[in-house]
């Protein structure tokens, strides 16, 4: 790795950072992890009660790289084909054309995607998977990058279809963005009571500069003995007594690969475990659930992956890759 292509990762992720942050105020630590995901290569679940910026997040990144932001309002009549696309026939030509789907974008959100039916929410998963889209035996790459922001509302549950398992799996993160704290909140009205911060926010950087930043993510180094200590992390919530579904080898490459662009985000060429743990939470609290004992001892599945993260030998790596 070129040290011109790191400090270029490093800048962007700040770049993008400071711009985001200009506009949802005081979340920074949720801010970093959604620009984590975007150089990583994942895909991020919000879930959270209504108005506190989860769309607004999504906006705000997209802006900030000078890209049209799709989004998708996920209701119970939603169809796969609004989601992926659909051949249509063309009578000009009298051939069938593809026209495609909301799901072609750089950054697209799935707001309230719970409250679509299992088969729409379902369009998503090659896409999310794979970037790509099947439709009628043909295959349509996606753009690249790829980002999906799926948002849920922890209220106003009747009538929803709650993501499964597998499906909640196939996110790199979930992020709960929070209430704004007292002084944030005072800002923002601040900020919108003329024009919206989002109309005054100016591209920082572009699509190359991303693809450019996920390529030198790739090549981060992570040391044999970082990679156990991933192995060991992700095995032992399998064990815990608390734990009745532990996390999947897919969080343990999930959690490399954030923890490899957290490395670059701080201008390391090279991962330490105080990537992965910063990481741990917001990769592997989705995918965990608890068992009986976890839930008669009040704890949330956070505390029980913080717990696991306490409880394994942390390796000695040097302080440069080698």
């Amino acid at each position: 790795m070129e040290d011109s292509d790191l400090q270029h990762a490093h800048d962007l992720a700040a770049a993008l950072t400071r711009a985001t942050a200009s506009v949802i105020e005081g979340k920074n630590e949720v801010i970093e992890v959604a620009v984590t995901v975007l150089l990583a290569g994942g895909h991020l679940l919000l879930e959270d009660v209504p108005g506190v910026g989860k769309t607004t997040l999504a906006k705000a990144l997209a802006q900030a790289l000078g890209i049209p932001m799709r989004r998708i309002q996920f209701t119970p009549d939603l169809l796969p084909s609004d989601v992926t696309g659909v051949n249509v026939f063309d009578p000009a030509t009298g051939a069938f054309r593809f026209r495609p789907g909301a799901i072609f974008a750089h950054i697209v959100v799935c707001d309230e995607i719970n409250r679509a039916s299992p088969k729409a929410q379902s369009a998503v998963l090659e896409s999310m998977e794979e970037a790509q889209v099947s439709v009628d035996g043909e295959t349509y790459p996606l753009p690249n990058p790829f980002l999906v922001v799926a948002t849920q509302n922890p209220l106003e549950m009747e009538g929803t279809y709650p993501l499964p398992e597998a499906q909640r799996d196939r996110f790199m993160a979930r992020l709960a963005i929070g209430y704004p704290s007292a002084e944030a909140e005072a800002a923002l009205l601040e900020q919108h009571s003329g024009t919206s911060p989002l109309a005054r926010l100016d591209p920082v950087a572009t699509v190359q500069d991303v693809q450019r930043a996920a390529t030198t993510v790739q090549g981060v180094y992570a040391a044999p003995a970082l990679r156990h200590y991933i192995v060991n992390i992700v095995r032992a919530t399998r064990t815990h007594p608390e734990l009745r579904l532990g996390a999947s080898p897919r969080a343990g490459l999930h959690l490399l690969r954030a923890a490899r662009a957290a490395a670059v985000m701080s201008g390391r060429a090279h991962v330490l475990p105080d990537d992965v743990q910063q990481l741990a939470v917001a990769v592997l609290e989705h995918r965990v659930l608890l068992a009986a004992q976890g839930r008669l001892s009040g704890r949330s599945p956070a505390e029980v992956i913080a717990q696991v993260l306490g409880s394994t030998p942390v390796p000695a790596l040097r302080s440069t890759a080698g």
